[in-house]
């Protein structure tokens, strides 16, 4: 589907055709994405905002247009509850410690889940230890899905957020966020979704999901590394302390006292990646342009085809088989380690992910090193199961 736009697809590793499976880790990037970079840089390269002069204009448009596209991506209310960042991580750090600064207090509890990436670990880690806070953790059984039903639990009177993922990173699962929302809701507590592994595999309505945070990079959807989008609702960014100070995210600054700027700019302090952003516009009208309905279609039939394909392979072990997947699969061959796995893989042009994915507390649950991880995109081709499929036989057979 669409190979043609990705030139790296017809690259060759150690003379095989390179089966790029490392889809959850960074997808690639189609021509209009990268022709959009290199435009911005030849044509209007200038800083943006207050700028008089045409290319500051031209620039400040293009990068205005952006947070638009996103917004209507992912149907936020408003223009101002769309916030540029670095990325997922940056996204989920700025919530932890301007939230955290805000509303939490010795005593206070923070709730994730045990098959959260580290990115949705560490901050909130970080900010319990500022504040004195604890951490609580919401248990998966060895399918790899979330016990919903431990929320009510969980949840007590000193609860003030729970974060969570949209999609498993290392086990694929898509979690069931309205219901984890609507729990936290009717105990007054918001929600942070990461979802930097859903936005380019399945439609998003925030509106809809009624989440109070939304967190997601560009480079797993098709834009350029070092992009994100921090989605808050609007009243409780009012309300937060700002995540970083110096331009931008001013509006008057006397040695006595700084007043902020209006959103979204009160979060964006600095000179932004101007020219990934415009390229995220074109990842995300690119995906559009093919409809996230039949990529999610086309995705999950490889998923399909691919985990029947490697369940004939003897010794097999999927680590991950919630009953609503996307299109990520973890696995382990026997007694071989997925380093070595994967080394042999890669020598036969098939890119996969190996370890523990920043998901030590998952490897942990599943006393296991770490998994081999295959992981799916639009460009993906049913071959390039078949290959993958008899790449892991051919390794099993050296190996063994």
């Amino acid at each position: 589907m669409n190979r043609e736009y990705f030139p790296i697809l017809n690259e060759k590793v150690y003379g095989k055709p390179l089966v790029y499976l490392d889809n959850a880790a960074t997808t690639q990037k189609p021509v209009s994405v990268i022709n959009a970079l290199s435009d911005y840089y030849l044509r209007i390269n200038s800083n943006i905002h207050r700028g008089v002069h045409c290319l500051s204009q031209l620039a400040t448009n293009e990068f205005e247009q952006t947070r638009e596209t996103v917004r209507q991506y992912i149907h936020a209310g408003s223009t101002q509850e769309v916030i540029f960042t670095r990325g997922a991580t940056e996204s989920i750090n700025l919530v932890a410690s301007s939230f955290g600064n805000t509303y939490l207090h010795e005593g206070d509890e923070v709730i994730v889940s045990e098959m959260e990436h580290h990115s949705n670990i560490v901050p909130w880690q970080l900010a319990c230890e500022h504040h004195g806070a604890k951490l609580r953790v919401l248990p998966f059984n060895d399918k790899g899905e979330l016990i919903v039903s431990d929320l009510e639990q969980l949840i007590t009177d000193r609860t003030k957020i729970v974060a969570v993922a949209h999609v498993s990173n290392s086990l694929g699962t898509v979690n069931p966020i309205e219901d984890i929302i609507r729990i936290a809701h009717s105990h007054n507590v918001p929600v942070l979704i990461d979802g930097a592994q859903a936005v380019a595999h399945c439609p998003v309505n925030v509106q809809a999901l009624d989440c109070d945070f939304y967190c997601f990079s560009g480079h797993k959807m098709y834009a350029p590394m070092g992009i994100g989008v921090m989605y808050g609702k609007e009243h409780w960014l009012n309300e937060m302390q700002p995540y970083q100070g110096g331009g931008e995210m001013i509006k008057d600054v006397t040695f006595d006292k700084t007043t902020y700027n209006e959103l979204p700019f009160k979060f964006e302090a600095g000179t932004p990646s101007v020219g990934d952003v415009i390229g995220l516009r074109k990842a995300i009208e690119y995906i559009q342009n093919i409809g996230l309905e039949k990529i999610a279609a086309h995705e999950q039939a490889l998923l399909n085809y691919t985990t029947e394909k490697l369940a004939a392979i003897e010794g097999i072990r999927f680590i991950g088989e919630a009953a609503h997947k996307t299109g990520v699969i973890s696995f382990l061959v026997g007694d071989i380690h997925p380093y070595d796995l994967g080394v042999l893989l890669d020598n036969q042009g098939v890119a996969v992910r190996t370890g523990h994915h920043c998901t030590q507390p998952v490897m942990t649950h599943f006393n296991i090193p770490g998994t081999v991880r295959a992981s799916f995109a639009l460009y993906n081709t049913f071959e390039e199961a078949d290959m993958l499929t008899s790449a892991v036989v051919k390794a099993k057979q050296m190996l063994s």
